[in-house]
């Protein structure tokens, strides 16, 4: 009764509330009926979706219902797509709806950020959460699941240092029944800089932050040395602690492992209390032009007063803004088309690897009782094409669909359309992928290739290799030789 009350009169006491302004009746908070944004850079799943708003409604106390049939739908108006998507099948108390937009960040950029505004969200708005979302478990590769995917944390405190972080496990393989050395220590790191971890069973002791600097220190000195390259260790000595991580790949400051581990340590060193210099030693840059001027090792050293061993670190300031609305990158295009594919056709992504995104797995989906989750190589021969040899490496389309139907295996490849001519080459270059994956799980298939174009005012398709254009203004441009797949997905959503 109170909640009617407060929904008709309101607070008693003083009862303005403004956009998505909590307000009081008594001893009973109340949130009004607004919406919820989840900002993404990744393609957004259900199953994240539901996580995202049960986590929600549990930290206020509300009900949420899931019909068990949720859709992400395309909003279109006037039959242009308007960049955002909107959740159907989802029902959480004192959200009138949920919606989705893509954005990029300014540089290293959390999975979702998650709003709760009545007007779409400003990029000086705080958000809720700041949510990182990884299927790459410990069983697979152990860097990028504990160090890689953390120092987004530590990018993104610089902007919201009070904002709720969340690392969101969405693993699709086995999980390893003890975790690795390495698991242990960046789950701890994790914790210390405040990161709640979801979707991962952890050992009792695997949670815990770290107490001090020094049982950091010893915990990683003690774990056993890599199979290749070069040990990470940490020296204290004096007010100054020395961290020996090689940060070289082809001759630049580009080894993301190592450079996820060091800032990571880096911040938890600032963290529990270190005041002195954190120098990074060993890290294989010969001299000042491998530095660069700007990347996130960078920009978080500034922050945090890291240096480089006989080497100056630029100065730079952080970006004045940590996310922006996109409509002119690749991946507009492919995350469009597989959302569009999968919830207006009988169809399925088996394969996802938009621009800049997570690379996914194989999906082995043709035969439904024995269903696999399959990590796809770079390269054929990886010893081969260290040595030399690039044939070795393996082409990968950014989007796979399997037209459930028509049994074809449809392989698009995506591209901003000022970048079209490089889409023509690069979809010729997918035979070792087909032969490796396709051929082999899905025999008998027909298989097709296409582009995926985004951007530009063009209302055309000026090639026939080009299934789909989403331009700037929303317009959705087919093609003569489009795939079937993508005139029946159309044709259901303009049917609404």
């Amino acid at each position: 009764m109170c909640r009617n009350l407060c929904r008709k009169f309101g607070s008693m006491r003083r009862w303005i509330w403004r956009g998505s302004q909590v307000v009081s009746f008594f001893n009973i908070t109340y949130y009004p009926s607004v919406n919820l944004w989840l900002h993404t850079e990744e393609r957004p799943r259900i199953n994240t979706i539901k996580l995202i708003v049960a986590r929600f409604a549990s930290d206020r106390n509300l009900k949420s219902v899931f019909s068990g049939n949720e859709k992400i739908w395309p909003i279109m108006k006037d039959g242009l797509f308007t960049f955002k998507y909107k959740i159907e099948g989802i029902k959480c108390e004192n959200v009138e709806n949920i919606f989705i937009t893509i954005i990029s960040g300014s540089s290293s950029f959390t999975d979702y950020l998650v709003f709760y505004s009545e007007n779409p969200p400003l990029v000086t708005d705080s958000p809720l959460y700041l949510i990182e979302e990884t299927k790459t478990g410990d069983s697979e590769s152990r860097n990028t699941a504990a160090y890689q995917r953390s120092s987004k944390f530590v990018y993104a405190s610089f902007f919201y240092p009070k904002v709720p972080k969340i690392m969101l496990y969405s693993l699709r393989v086995a999980q390893r029944k003890e975790s690795t050395s390495t698991s242990v220590f960046g789950t701890k790191l994790l914790a210390t800089l405040g990161v709640e971890i979801l979707g991962r069973i952890l050992q009792k002791d695997a949670y815990s932050a770290f107490s001090n600097i020094d049982e950091l220190i010893e915990l990683k000195n003690e774990m056993s040395l890599p199979h290749y390259g070069l040990a990470v260790r940490i020296n204290k000595v004096g007010d100054v602690i020395k961290i020996s991580a090689r940060l070289e790949k082809s001759g630049y400051l580009s080894h993301d492992p190592n450079i996820g581990m060091t800032t990571v340590i880096s911040a938890c060193l600032r963290k529990l209390g270190w005041k002195g210099r954190i120098v990074i030693t060993d890290h294989g840059l010969a001299s000042q032009k491998n530095v660069g001027v700007r990347n996130k090792f960078i920009a978080i050293a500034n922050q945090l007063g890291v240096e480089l061993e006989n080497l100056t670190i630029p100065r730079v300031s952080l970006h004045g803004e940590y996310w922006k609305v996109e409509a002119n990158k690749e991946k507009i295009g492919t995350i469009f088309t597989s959302i569009l594919c999968e919830e207006f056709t009988d169809s399925v992504a088996i394969y996802e690897n938009h621009g800049g995104c997570e690379r996914g797995y194989f999906i082995s989906e043709k035969n439904k009782e024995n269903i696999e989750y399959l990590a796809v190589p770079k390269f054929s021969d990886r010893e081969k094409y260290k040595a030399g040899d690039k044939s070795y490496i393996i082409s990968i389309p950014d989007l796979v669909l399997y037209d459930r139907k028509r049994d074809i295996i449809i392989n698009a490849e995506g591209k901003v359309f000022a970048k079209r001519e490089e889409g023509y080459k690069e979809i010729g270059g997918f035979d070792s992928f087909e032969d490796k994956f396709i051929k082999k799980y899905y025999p008998g298939s027909e298989i097709s290739r296409t582009l995926i174009l985004s951007g530009s005012k063009d209302e055309a398709i000026d090639n026939p290799i080009t299934g789909l254009l989403l331009n700037q203004d929303g317009l959705i441009v087919l093609g003569e030789k489009t795939p079937l797949l993508f005139k029946e997905a159309v044709a259901n959503l303009l049917s609404l």
